[in-house]
């Protein structure tokens, strides 16, 4: 088919068109995965290309690092999103060192 072909085709027409296309799409990609499968299983490896189930080597539990003046329980390990309490207090200009959990006990040495 040529593009003077398509022009001539109705919205309705072309829609159906496009459905048909990606029905035959997908069966062939189907097709063409089953025999992969099919291939692999022959060989022996379908069990290593199908295991994507591999769980995650486990990471040690992160201790926190910040806590919320305000709400004591409210803490964080300095890893992924800042949480809701810390943004407004670092957009009023102060500084993430301000909210380290050590900040406290480091003030009460220097002062002794």
């Amino acid at each position: 088919m040529n593009t003077a072909h398509f022009n001539s085709l109705s919205l309705d027409e072309l829609c159906i068109l496009h459905q048909q296309v990606a029905a035959s799409l997908i069966q062939r990609i189907l097709a063409r995965k089953a025999r992969l499968e099919e291939r692999l299983h022959k060989i022996g490896l379908a069990d290593e290309a199908t295991r994507f189930d591999r769980k995650r080597r486990p990471y040690p539990p992160v201790r926190p690092k910040y806590r919320n003046p305000k709400n004591p329980a409210e803490t964080w390990s300095g890893r992924g999103r800042l949480p809701r309490w810390l943004r407004p207090q670092l957009r009023g200009g102060r500084k993430l060192d301000d909210f380290l959990i050590d900040q406290a006990s480091l003030q009460k040495r220097q002062t002794n």
